[in-house]
């Protein structure tokens, strides 16, 4: 999800400005050569995360689940792509509740307006990417032992100001997807694990109400998958997943006002390896701020934590 402060939430914005280490540099090398195309682009960007996870130190040490089925929390990485020239960064959770070094992927993302992960093994990383075109189209990108694959889903997708997916909202076992129209009403979609969704579902209106909206997994500890929203008085709201996909969420319960001092909220699931969901915020000058989950509805996120400076330069998808 991206946005503005005029109201299209599909282009935000964050950066980062550290440097990249040497394997990135070499991987992004060949990465540039490789991903001619938004197809090419896709692909590459899902078999350099792959290699990435394979080849880091501080990923292979992460204590993540070895079997599908056994992390309820994923980690996903934080997609940036850089204001000026369109190249593709990534970044991984290093496991101690912040991000490694930038990783190059060294292609032009500037098609994309929202990149939506999904884990739908439950092994604790990414299985699959939603891309949502500015041109509209939705695809879906997973790597596997044969390489990386691409699949148009649709197209029609530019109604939409939002799109995420804070996992399972009902229907299946898979990750579903959400998104709100340029009228406030909240459509849901029921995903499957080929990348495939379902015809849309009508949840309701008055969602442009909200200037953020994001969630990955669970916040309150009951085992749903939950979103927080915040409207444009800087209230930050808490929507508790129902595992209804025609009905998601209970009745949103506040958390907090003040939250205006962010341009930008998202979610990489489990960011301080805790096993429970976080929350990311972007100031407007660009520093990086970190919530822990505490798994309590009454009080779901710790106090911030500043964990970078400088993510200005990038949008955030």
């Amino acid at each position: 999800m991206a946005s503005s402060n005029s109201g299209n939430r599909l282009k935000r914005l964050l950066a980062f400005t550290a440097a990249a280490t040497a394997m990135a540099a070499a991987a992004g090398t060949a990465a540039a050569a490789e991903g001619r195309g938004t197809a090419g682009a896709e692909k590459t960007r899902a078999t350099e995360e792959a290699r990435y996870r394979t080849a880091s130190p501080g990923q292979a040490d992460r204590r993540r689940a070895a079997a599908p089925g056994a992390v309820a929390t994923p980690t996903f990485s934080m997609t940036a792509v850089d204001k000026k020239t369109s190249n593709l960064y990534l970044y991984f959770p290093n496991g101690r509740g912040g991000f490694e070094a930038r990783y190059d992927v060294g292609v032009d993302y500037s098609f994309a307006a929202a990149v939506v992960h999904v884990d739908n093994d439950e092994d604790g990383y990414g299985d699959g990417t939603w891309n949502l075109h500015k041109d509209g189209k939705l695809s879906y990108v997973w790597s596997d032992g044969s390489g990386a694959h691409v699949k148009d889903v649709g197209r029609g997708w530019t109604i939409y100001t939002d799109v995420l997916s804070p996992g399972d909202l009902g229907g299946t076992r898979d990750a579903d997807l959400m998104a709100v129209d340029e009228a406030g009403v909240l459509w849901t979609y029921v995903g499957h694990a080929s990348g495939l969704v379902d015809t849309r579902v009508r949840v309701g209106k008055g969602w442009d109400a909200y200037t953020e909206i994001a969630g990955q997994g669970d916040l309150s500890g009951d085992g749903g998958d939950d979103i927080v929203a915040r409207d444009r008085t800087g209230v930050l709201w808490l929507y508790k997943g129902t595992g209804n996909n025609k009905a998601p969420f209970e009745a949103r319960t506040r958390i907090g006002a003040g939250w205006n001092t962010y341009d930008r909220l998202l979610s990489v699931g489990d960011l301080d390896a805790d096993g429970r969901s976080d929350l990311v915020a972007r100031s407007a000058a660009g520093d990086l701020f970190r919530y822990s989950g505490t798994g309590r509805a009454a009080a779901p996120f710790t106090k911030p934590v500043k964990i970078g400076t400088g993510y200005g330069i990038y949008n955030l998808l």
